[in-house]
């Protein structure tokens, strides 16, 4: 019994590790290296896919119960977080047609910073004054990166990185402040079953408007080269999966810690799959923001 709850254990930290890079990495290759330049549209592949593997899941396959949504103010509240979701996974996607990985993810760790400054915006919730210093080296180590060492600096997707992770800070803050009642509160697998579809319908006006035509150029590609249909099928199964393994991951070991590493792992790989030039400052202040989060992490576990 031990060994083969090891053997899980393995195999579900692998899971999430290759889920959550796979599908980075796999984002980066579409709308950069393979020239599929259309981050709303393949948004939208993601949030359909979810909607249809979520209610496969725990409708049919019955991986956790299924909850309801019992109050019109509760579906309004679901639509509002699924609103700043699409905003975060969209502007996420757009960046990476501009900024290589490895800077969005130095970008993408400056999070605790973003949910610090909404949580006392919007509940006057103050943090201990060490857990407000440890946030000072990973705004620092995103200063230097982005000032001085970033060879691949560009401004418009580091401002559309910025608000992806502004985005998906607010997202926190807002669940926890809108889905606080016992009655209200949904498993992650829950809420992404409501969220997906909500994203679906808000998702796709934008992309009729802003990606004009994109599911006929997608079709006339394929009629030339069918790899694409393959590639955003495959990358949209691991969008699901990454929220699948991170429900399983909180369930069975410490996700923050796993995460710590994701952006350091995530960031090797993708020079070593993409050859993107990196400057020793800007690996020097991505260390900065790394050591910062994982210290603001230690301080937030012993505040509790």
């Amino acid at each position: 019994m031990k060994t083969s709850g090891k053997f899980f254990t393995i195999a579900l930290v692998a899971a999430w590790y290759s889920s959550n890079i796979g599908v980075l990495l796999l984002n980066k290759y579409l709308l950069s290296n393979y020239g599929f330049k259309y981050p709303i549209f393949l948004t939208m592949c993601h949030m359909t896919t979810c909607s249809l593997f979520s209610y496969i899941a725990i409708a049919l396959m019955k991986i956790v119960p299924m909850q309801t949504i019992r109050f019109r103010v509760q579906f309004m509240k679901i639509s509002a977080l699924s609103l700043v979701f699409c905003g975060s996974v969209v502007s996420g996607n757009i960046s990476l047609r501009y900024l290589p990985v490895s800077f969005n993810q130095a970008i993408g760790a400056t999070t605790p910073f973003f949910t610090a400054v909404f949580a006392y915006l919007m509940t006057l919730r103050r943090e201990s004054w060490l857990t407000y210093a440890t946030l000072l080296p990973v705004v620092a180590g995103v200063i230097i990166a982005a000032g001085y060492g970033e060879p691949s600096f560009h401004l418009f997707g580091f401002i559309m990185c910025i608000g992806a992770t502004a985005a998906r800070a607010l997202k926190s803050v807002l669940q926890g402040i809108l889905l606080s009642s016992e009655g209200e509160k949904l498993n992650s697998m829950n809420l992404l079953l409501y969220m997906a579809p909500i994203a679906v319908v808000l998702l796709l006006p934008v992309t009729l408007m802003m990606e004009e035509n994109v599911v006929g150029i997608t079709l006339a590609h394929a009629r030339d080269d069918i790899t694409i249909i393959w590639l955003l099928l495959f990358n949209s199964a691991l969008a699901y999966f990454v929220n699948l393994t991170n429900f399983l991951v909180t369930s069975a070991l410490t996700l923050q810690v796993l995460g710590n590493a994701k952006g350091a792992v995530a960031v090797v790989v993708s020079i070593l799959i993409f050859r993107n030039p990196v400057s020793v400052t800007g690996m020097l202040g991505y260390t900065f923001t790394v050591f910062g989060v994982i210290l603001y992490s230690e301080v937030k576990k012993h505040s509790k």
